[in-house]
């Protein structure tokens, strides 16, 4: 499990990148424009991660995933595995819209995505940085009570990660758990709300 934050976080929530789907088997891009369900061994992962919250004892009670086939399935596989978590579909999370790129090697795309380049017909990084931060705010943050798990791709950490002010690209596989605090987005909605 990657930490992101000391165990004693203020306003810690989970993250579970969705189990593997065909295309990331087979090393293509992949995007929130393209549903497509986990394959056997991503269903294996999801019930991997599931064990793994459990057997840490992560009090999770609500499980957070956007409407895409590959995180809905991880989330019910999870929540199942939890004793019956709530999972709360918010398409919001779902990952970068890629459009041509999608279904092309990653390799073949790296370069000009690290780089910031729009795909042709996809969403602008901006954009779904903004709309995840804004998912955040509004979805997650009124909601750490319940200690959420949010459900995601590697995009949606590194969304995440970027507007924490920690290193943005990760290497987080399929199923993989990240522990994330959210007490600077905490203080910054509240002096918001304040200003």
């Amino acid at each position: 499990m990657h930490t992101a934050t000391p165990p004693a976080a203020l306003h810690p929530m989970l993250l579970v990148r969705h189990g593997a789907t065909e295309p990331n088997l087979a090393g293509l891009r992949c995007g929130g424009d393209l549903d497509v369900p986990l394959t056997a061994l991503g269903r294996q992962q999801a019930t991997q991660a599931g064990l793994r919250i459990r057997e840490l004892g992560l009090p999770v009670r609500v499980i957070v995933a956007s409407h895409l086939q590959r995180t809905r399935e991880t989330a019910e596989i999870i929540g199942g595995l939890l004793g019956g978590v709530e999972v709360a579909i918010e398409p919001a999370f779902a990952e970068r819209r890629l459009g041509a790129w999608n279904l092309r090697p990653i390799a073949e795309t790296e370069n000009a995505l690290v780089a910031g380049a729009l795909p042709p017909g996809g969403e602008a990084d901006a954009d779904f940085v903004e709309r995840i931060v804004t998912a955040t705010q509004t979805l997650l943050l009124p909601r750490l009570a319940q200690r959420p798990l949010l459900v995601g791709s590697k995009g949606v950490a590194r969304a995440l990660r970027e507007l924490l002010g920690l290193p943005g690209r990760t290497g987080l596989a399929n199923g993989e758990l990240l522990q994330l605090d959210l007490a600077a987005l905490a203080r910054r909605d509240m002096i918001d709300c304040h200003a």
